[in-house]
Protein backbone atom coordinates (compact mmCIF):
# COMPACT_ATOMS: atom_id res chain seq x y z
CA UNK A 1 0.00 0.00 0.00
CA UNK A 2 1.62 3.47 -1.11
CA UNK A 3 1.08 6.23 1.83
CA UNK A 4 2.81 8.65 -0.30
CA UNK A 5 0.11 11.63 -0.70
CA UNK A 6 -0.58 12.05 -4.24
CA UNK A 7 -0.50 15.80 -5.58
CA UNK A 8 -4.43 16.39 -4.88
CA UNK A 9 -3.88 15.43 -1.19
CA UNK A 10 -1.16 17.49 -0.78
CA UNK A 11 -3.11 20.27 -1.79
CA UNK A 12 -5.64 19.19 0.27
CA UNK A 13 -3.29 19.57 3.11
CA UNK A 14 -1.92 22.92 2.56
CA UNK A 15 -5.16 24.60 1.89
CA UNK A 16 -6.75 23.31 5.16
CA UNK A 17 -3.70 24.39 7.19
CA UNK A 18 -3.80 27.98 5.98
CA UNK A 19 -7.43 27.97 6.55
CA UNK A 20 -6.79 26.34 10.26
CA UNK A 21 -4.52 28.84 10.73
CA UNK A 22 -6.02 32.25 9.12
CA UNK A 23 -9.59 31.12 10.40
CA UNK A 24 -9.28 28.82 13.59
CA UNK A 25 -6.28 30.06 15.34
CA UNK A 26 -5.86 28.73 18.69
CA UNK A 27 -6.09 31.96 20.88
CA UNK A 28 -9.60 32.83 18.98
CA UNK A 29 -10.94 29.54 19.66
CA UNK A 30 -10.28 30.15 23.20
CA UNK A 31 -12.05 33.85 23.58
CA UNK A 32 -15.16 31.87 21.55
CA UNK A 33 -15.07 29.16 24.41
CA UNK A 34 -15.36 26.76 21.19
CA UNK A 35 -18.51 28.41 20.31
CA UNK A 36 -19.16 27.87 16.55
CA UNK A 37 -18.97 31.15 14.52
CA UNK A 38 -21.11 31.17 11.78
CA UNK A 39 -19.26 32.37 9.41
CA UNK A 40 -15.86 30.22 9.80
CA UNK A 41 -17.85 27.57 9.84
CA UNK A 42 -19.73 28.60 6.72
CA UNK A 43 -15.34 28.85 5.12
CA UNK A 44 -15.26 25.64 5.65
CA UNK A 45 -18.22 24.23 4.16
CA UNK A 46 -16.97 26.66 1.18
CA UNK A 47 -13.82 25.12 1.00
CA UNK A 48 -15.30 21.70 1.19
CA UNK A 49 -14.45 19.83 3.57
CA UNK A 50 -18.00 18.69 4.38
CA UNK A 51 -18.80 17.82 1.00
CA UNK A 52 -15.34 15.90 0.04
CA UNK A 53 -16.61 12.74 -0.39
CA UNK A 54 -20.35 13.46 -1.62
CA UNK A 55 -21.17 12.39 -5.80
CA UNK A 56 -20.18 15.69 -8.08
CA UNK A 57 -23.75 15.08 -9.44
CA UNK A 58 -25.26 15.89 -6.05
CA UNK A 59 -22.84 19.07 -5.56
CA UNK A 60 -19.83 17.35 -4.03
CA UNK A 61 -16.29 17.32 -5.33
CA UNK A 62 -16.75 13.63 -5.41
CA UNK A 63 -13.35 12.09 -3.65
CA UNK A 64 -12.67 9.65 -1.18
CA UNK A 65 -12.12 8.99 2.23
CA UNK A 66 -8.53 8.93 1.94
CA UNK A 67 -8.51 12.32 0.90
CA UNK A 68 -11.08 13.52 3.68
CA UNK A 69 -8.83 11.43 6.46
CA UNK A 70 -5.95 14.00 4.61
CA UNK A 71 -8.25 17.18 5.81
CA UNK A 72 -9.56 15.98 9.07
CA UNK A 73 -5.55 15.24 10.37
CA UNK A 74 -5.38 19.05 9.61
CA UNK A 75 -8.41 19.93 11.23
CA UNK A 76 -7.43 18.05 14.18
CA UNK A 77 -3.64 19.17 14.61
CA UNK A 78 -4.93 23.28 13.96
CA UNK A 79 -8.08 22.33 16.94
CA UNK A 80 -10.72 23.33 15.36
CA UNK A 81 -13.72 23.64 17.03
CA UNK A 82 -17.41 22.27 16.44
CA UNK A 83 -19.02 19.11 15.02
CA UNK A 84 -17.04 18.36 12.09
CA UNK A 85 -17.32 14.47 11.73
CA UNK A 86 -20.66 14.62 12.32
CA UNK A 87 -22.04 17.61 9.87
CA UNK A 88 -19.29 15.83 7.42
CA UNK A 89 -21.67 12.42 7.74
CA UNK A 90 -24.73 14.55 7.43
CA UNK A 91 -24.00 16.54 4.34
CA UNK A 92 -26.51 15.87 1.39
CA UNK A 93 -28.97 14.28 4.04
CA UNK A 94 -29.82 17.44 6.08
CA UNK A 95 -29.84 21.49 5.34
CA UNK A 96 -26.64 22.86 4.92
CA UNK A 97 -25.78 24.45 8.19
CA UNK A 98 -23.89 23.13 11.74
CA UNK A 99 -24.86 19.59 12.61
CA UNK A 100 -24.10 17.86 15.74
CA UNK A 101 -24.83 13.97 16.57
CA UNK A 102 -25.15 11.31 19.60
CA UNK A 103 -25.66 7.38 20.00
CA UNK A 104 -28.96 7.51 21.66
CA UNK A 105 -29.21 5.92 25.39
CA UNK A 106 -30.38 2.63 26.22
CA UNK A 107 -31.97 3.96 29.20
CA UNK A 108 -33.89 6.91 29.26
CA UNK A 109 -30.41 8.83 31.41
CA UNK A 110 -29.62 12.26 30.33
CA UNK A 111 -27.50 12.66 27.73
CA UNK A 112 -24.81 15.06 26.85
CA UNK A 113 -24.91 17.25 23.45
CA UNK A 114 -21.94 19.19 22.26
CA UNK A 115 -21.62 22.51 20.36
CA UNK A 116 -25.97 22.39 21.37
CA UNK A 117 -26.42 26.06 21.60
CA UNK A 118 -24.96 26.39 17.96
CA UNK A 119 -26.77 23.53 16.53
CA UNK A 120 -28.74 23.96 13.23
CA UNK A 121 -29.67 20.07 13.27
CA UNK A 122 -29.22 17.09 15.72
CA UNK A 123 -28.70 13.31 14.25
CA UNK A 124 -29.17 10.64 16.40
CA UNK A 125 -28.07 6.78 15.82
CA UNK A 126 -29.53 4.05 17.30
CA UNK A 127 -30.07 0.14 16.11
CA UNK A 128 -32.88 1.35 13.93
CA UNK A 129 -31.09 4.16 12.37
CA UNK A 130 -30.55 7.52 11.90
CA UNK A 131 -32.68 10.38 13.05
CA UNK A 132 -33.03 13.69 12.96
CA UNK A 133 -33.93 16.12 15.69
CA UNK A 134 -34.71 19.55 16.10
CA UNK A 135 -32.21 20.78 18.76
CA UNK A 136 -33.78 24.31 19.32
CA UNK A 137 -36.76 23.05 22.07
CA UNK A 138 -35.01 20.99 23.57
CA UNK A 139 -34.88 21.02 27.68
CA UNK A 140 -31.28 21.59 27.83
CA UNK A 141 -28.85 22.83 30.64
CA UNK A 142 -24.68 23.96 29.94
CA UNK A 143 -22.06 22.45 31.90
CA UNK A 144 -18.31 23.21 32.69
CA UNK A 145 -16.77 20.98 30.01
CA UNK A 146 -13.63 19.08 30.23
CA UNK A 147 -12.17 20.40 26.76
CA UNK A 148 -12.84 24.17 26.68
CA UNK A 149 -12.77 24.04 22.92
CA UNK A 150 -15.79 21.76 23.09
CA UNK A 151 -19.25 23.04 24.87
CA UNK A 152 -21.27 20.46 26.14
CA UNK A 153 -25.15 20.87 27.64
CA UNK A 154 -27.13 17.92 29.31
CA UNK A 155 -30.23 17.02 27.79
CA UNK A 156 -32.84 15.38 30.32
CA UNK A 157 -35.00 13.72 27.56
CA UNK A 158 -34.47 13.11 23.87
CA UNK A 159 -37.46 12.70 21.52
CA UNK A 160 -37.59 10.45 19.08
CA UNK A 161 -37.35 12.52 16.08
CA UNK A 162 -37.79 12.07 11.92
CA UNK A 163 -36.07 8.90 10.60
CA UNK A 164 -33.90 10.29 7.91
CA UNK A 165 -31.57 6.57 7.22
CA UNK A 166 -32.05 3.27 7.83
CA UNK A 167 -30.20 0.57 10.16
CA UNK A 168 -27.34 -0.25 7.61
CA UNK A 169 -26.94 3.45 7.21
CA UNK A 170 -26.24 3.57 10.76
CA UNK A 171 -23.70 1.66 10.72
CA UNK A 172 -22.00 3.02 7.94
CA UNK A 173 -21.77 6.18 9.99
CA UNK A 174 -20.30 4.69 13.10
CA UNK A 175 -17.87 2.89 10.32
CA UNK A 176 -17.09 6.02 8.49
CA UNK A 177 -17.23 8.36 11.60
CA UNK A 178 -14.76 6.12 13.71
CA UNK A 179 -12.28 6.32 10.62
CA UNK A 180 -12.56 10.07 10.53
CA UNK A 181 -12.57 10.64 13.94
CA UNK A 182 -9.01 8.23 13.79
CA UNK A 183 -7.61 11.07 11.42
CA UNK A 184 -8.59 13.89 13.75
CA UNK A 185 -7.11 11.75 16.33
CA UNK A 186 -3.78 11.55 14.44
CA UNK A 187 -3.50 15.20 14.25
CA UNK A 188 -4.24 15.95 17.48
CA UNK A 189 -1.17 14.05 17.91
CA UNK A 190 0.79 15.64 15.60
CA UNK A 191 0.14 19.07 16.83
CA UNK A 192 0.90 18.15 20.29
CA UNK A 193 3.90 16.82 19.40
CA UNK A 194 4.99 20.19 17.44
CA UNK A 195 3.62 22.28 20.30
CA UNK A 196 6.38 20.50 22.35
CA UNK A 197 9.53 20.55 19.92
CA UNK A 198 8.67 23.86 18.90
CA UNK A 199 8.83 25.04 23.27
CA UNK A 200 12.14 22.22 23.99
CA UNK A 201 13.57 24.47 20.74
CA UNK A 202 13.03 27.70 22.52
CA UNK A 203 13.37 27.06 26.59
CA UNK A 204 16.77 27.60 27.78
CA UNK A 205 18.46 25.68 30.70
CA UNK A 206 21.84 25.63 31.70
CA UNK A 207 22.96 27.90 28.95
CA UNK A 208 21.26 25.51 26.35
CA UNK A 209 17.98 24.51 25.21
CA UNK A 210 16.15 21.40 26.89
CA UNK A 211 15.63 19.98 23.59
CA UNK A 212 19.51 19.11 23.43
CA UNK A 213 19.19 16.80 26.72
CA UNK A 214 19.21 13.46 25.82
CA UNK A 215 15.97 12.33 27.95
CA UNK A 216 14.22 15.34 26.20
CA UNK A 217 14.86 13.83 22.74
CA UNK A 218 14.04 10.43 23.24
CA UNK A 219 10.70 11.99 24.83
CA UNK A 220 10.09 13.93 21.85
CA UNK A 221 11.44 11.07 19.33
CA UNK A 222 8.58 9.06 21.41
CA UNK A 223 5.98 11.66 20.17
CA UNK A 224 6.96 11.68 17.06
CA UNK A 225 6.63 7.92 16.47
CA UNK A 226 3.47 7.83 18.36
CA UNK A 227 2.04 10.84 15.50
CA UNK A 228 3.33 8.84 12.49
CA UNK A 229 2.57 5.75 13.48
CA UNK A 230 -1.76 7.11 14.03
CA UNK A 231 -1.45 8.83 10.43
CA UNK A 232 -0.82 5.81 8.86
CA UNK A 233 -2.90 3.66 11.01
CA UNK A 234 -5.49 6.37 10.21
CA UNK A 235 -5.02 6.77 6.11
CA UNK A 236 -4.84 3.09 5.91
CA UNK A 237 -8.80 2.79 7.72
CA UNK A 238 -9.57 5.18 5.23
CA UNK A 239 -8.43 2.95 2.15
CA UNK A 240 -10.30 0.17 3.84
CA UNK A 241 -13.71 2.06 3.68
CA UNK A 242 -12.59 3.25 0.19
CA UNK A 243 -12.04 -0.39 -1.07
CA UNK A 244 -14.25 -2.45 1.18
CA UNK A 245 -13.60 -5.77 -0.71
CA UNK A 246 -9.81 -5.26 -0.09
CA UNK A 247 -9.76 -6.74 3.17
CA UNK A 248 -11.11 -6.40 6.90
CA UNK A 249 -12.46 -2.43 7.27
CA UNK A 250 -13.98 -3.17 10.20
CA UNK A 251 -10.81 -4.27 11.92
CA UNK A 252 -8.70 -1.54 10.39
CA UNK A 253 -10.81 1.05 11.31
CA UNK A 254 -11.09 -0.35 14.74
CA UNK A 255 -6.93 -0.33 14.70
CA UNK A 256 -7.14 3.23 13.60
CA UNK A 257 -9.18 4.53 16.39
CA UNK A 258 -7.18 3.00 18.94
CA UNK A 259 -4.07 3.46 17.98
CA UNK A 260 -4.66 7.12 17.29
CA UNK A 261 -6.78 7.42 20.39
CA UNK A 262 -3.52 6.15 22.42
CA UNK A 263 -1.16 8.12 20.19
CA UNK A 264 -2.98 11.44 20.91
CA UNK A 265 -3.65 10.50 24.84
CA UNK A 266 0.11 10.18 25.25
CA UNK A 267 1.28 12.61 23.50
CA UNK A 268 -1.37 14.92 25.25
CA UNK A 269 -0.05 13.85 28.40
CA UNK A 270 3.73 14.10 27.22
CA UNK A 271 3.37 17.61 25.83
CA UNK A 272 2.77 18.74 29.34
CA UNK A 273 5.16 16.41 30.81
CA UNK A 274 7.58 18.10 28.71
CA UNK A 275 6.67 21.66 28.98
CA UNK A 276 7.88 21.15 32.72
CA UNK A 277 5.63 24.04 35.24
CA UNK A 278 4.50 25.67 32.47
CA UNK A 279 2.75 22.80 31.46
CA UNK A 280 0.38 22.64 33.82
CA UNK A 281 -0.94 26.15 33.71
CA UNK A 282 -4.09 27.26 31.44
CA UNK A 283 -2.09 29.83 29.10
CA UNK A 284 -0.04 26.86 27.77
CA UNK A 285 -2.21 25.13 25.09
CA UNK A 286 -0.54 21.78 25.91
CA UNK A 287 -3.20 21.04 27.92
CA UNK A 288 -5.89 21.65 25.41
CA UNK A 289 -4.60 18.57 23.31
CA UNK A 290 -5.22 16.20 26.21
CA UNK A 291 -8.51 17.37 26.67
CA UNK A 292 -9.54 16.73 22.96
CA UNK A 293 -7.67 13.72 22.88
CA UNK A 294 -10.14 12.67 25.82
CA UNK A 295 -13.19 13.68 24.13
CA UNK A 296 -12.66 12.30 20.89
CA UNK A 297 -11.36 9.19 22.30
CA UNK A 298 -15.16 8.94 23.24
CA UNK A 299 -16.80 9.78 20.15
CA UNK A 300 -17.18 6.46 17.94
CA UNK A 301 -15.62 3.94 20.39
CA UNK A 302 -13.24 4.28 22.70
CA UNK A 303 -10.32 3.03 23.07
CA UNK A 304 -10.84 -0.22 25.31
CA UNK A 305 -14.09 -0.65 23.27
CA UNK A 306 -11.75 -0.54 19.83
CA UNK A 307 -9.54 -2.39 21.25
CA UNK A 308 -11.93 -5.48 21.84
CA UNK A 309 -13.17 -5.31 18.68
CA UNK A 310 -10.03 -5.65 17.37
CA UNK A 311 -9.34 -8.64 19.48
CA UNK A 312 -12.88 -9.79 18.50
CA UNK A 313 -11.94 -9.78 14.46
CA UNK A 314 -8.29 -11.52 15.20
CA UNK A 315 -10.08 -14.46 16.66
CA UNK A 316 -12.56 -15.53 14.24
Amino acid sequence: MDFQLTALQEELRDTTRKLCAGRFPVAASRAAGGRVDAGSWAELADAGVFDLRRPEESGGLGLGTTDAAVVFDELGRGLVPGPLVWTHLAAGLLPAGTVGGIERPAGAEPVLVEYLGDLDALVVLDAEGVWAVDPHPLAAHPLAPLDPLTPVWTVAELPTGDRVGSADDASRWRLEGAALTAALLAGVAAGACELTVAYARERRQFGRPVGSFQAVKHALADMLVRAEMARVQAYAAAAHVDEPDVADTVRAVAAAKLVAGDAALQNGKAAIQLHGGMGMTWEVDAHLFLKRAWVLDASFGAVDEQAEAVALRVLR
